[in-house]
């Protein structure tokens, strides 16, 4: 891309193409958030912060790891899994292959909750998304999304 092409002002299209974007996220991940929230006292970054490591080896992850795989800064996540610790839902214990890591590892407790929550999660994503959209449009919205996440 060139200069020229970088700096150039956005079109009427371009813009209302990253509003509509924008709007949409907004609207999804508040919808989810609340619902997750009055129904399991759980915020959304909790829940993925669980389910992450319920999917991970051993249910535990790097603090680092952990950081890039739910999309936090580090100092971020740190803050998020100290609440979650202090609610018995992770537990953090040091790396034994690295003295200077440290591990987050879900409890039994932090799965109970992510089982009971993951219905509602999952009914919010089929109401706000997926079930607004045809087969075909579920195809596209995918396949518009890892362009969008595909690093160059």
């Amino acid at each position: 891309m060139t200069k020229t092409s970088v700096s150039r002002r956005l079109t009427e299209r371009e813009i209302q193409a990253w509003r509509s974007f924008l709007r949409a996220h907004s609207t999804i991940t508040r919808a989810l958030e609340t619902e997750l929230v009055d129904a399991h006292a759980l915020s959304l970054p909790e829940y993925g912060v669980l389910l992450t490591l319920v999917e991970a080896p051993e249910h535990r992850l790097r603090m680092t790891e952990l950081a890039d795989q739910v999309l936090l800064s580090r100092s971020g996540l740190t803050r998020l899994v100290d609440r979650m610790q202090r609610g018995g839902l992770v537990d953090r214990f040091p790396c034994p292959s690295d003295a200077r890591g440290m591990l987050a590892v879900l409890t039994d407790l932090g799965y109970k909750r992510l089982k009971a929550s993951s219905g509602t999660h999952l009914r919010g994503v089929r109401r706000h998304v997926t079930g607004q959209l045809t087969a075909t449009e579920l195809d596209q919205l995918q396949a518009l999304m890892t362009k969008l996440t595909v690093s160059e």
